[in-house]
């Protein structure tokens, strides 16, 4: 018993006992990664200046101040710097994630650009369109953007008011012309260009706007959104 004892305490006292573990020192915490940075802009400082050129020029047209022989001078400027600035904007608009201003300028670029295949292609010949189917084919022209276009003018009525003017005027104007079409009259397409420069001068207001802010200035007043 005793023997069992002796042999129990020495190897007790005989066996090794394990060193104390070092602290585990802290592991850093990882830095957040740093969210990308969204990319800025104002895609209307390309897209109002560009319908404007295209705006300017029809008006010109319309309220005879070209004369009948230089009926198609509105068209370079629309098929050219209108288009293709609108259509800049439109993707500079998508590449920011602004897809209401992507929605306006796109479908006023492909206005315009069919504004521009239409006259050109009438005075051509491009779609074998007889005479007598001409004054139809423009109507089926303004028909279908005076409803694209006032689906566009009901679906922003959430923005401020001065561009539900604008897109008003331009039903307006739409809708005058497609009169003058079907009755073939001079005065009411006069009365159109001079709508047309009306949406230009408030065109111009909102592109001096946006410019201010681009400048560091402060945005000019836009008035209340009819629908918030």
């Amino acid at each position: 018993m005793s023997e069992i004892s002796e042999r129990s305490i020495h190897t007790t006292v005989g066996a090794e006992v394990p060193e104390p573990r070092a602290p585990v020192a802290a592991q850093p915490v990882p830095a957040e990664a740093e969210a990308p940075a969204v990319p800025t802009g104002d895609p209307s400082i390309i897209g109002l200046p560009a319908f404007l050129a295209g705006a300017v020029a029809l008006g010109l047209v319309d309220i005879n101040f070209a004369p009948v022989a230089a009926a198609g001078a509105a068209v370079p400027i629309i098929m050219t710097a209108t288009s293709l600035g609108l259509f800049i904007a439109a993707v500079w608009a998508a590449r920011l994630a602004q897809n209401a201003v992507a929605a306006v300028m796109a479908i006023f670029g492909g206005f315009w650009l069919s504004f521009a295949a239409v006259a050109l292609g009438l005075q051509s010949g491009w779609f074998a369109i007889l005479p007598a189917g001409i004054a139809r084919t423009v109507e089926v022209f303004l028909i279908t953007w005076l409803v694209v276009i006032g689906l566009l003018t009901v679906g922003t009525l959430r923005l401020p008011l001065a561009y539900t003017v604008l897109f008003v005027l331009i039903d307006v104007a739409l809708l005058v012309t497609l009169f003058a079409t079907v009755e073939a009259s001079v005065s009411l397409t006069k009365t159109a260009g001079w709508i047309v420069l009306a949406f230009t001068a408030v065109g111009a207001y909102l592109f001096l706007s946006a410019l201010s802010v681009a400048t560091g200035g402060k945005p000019y007043p836009m008035g209340r959104p009819l629908v918030r």
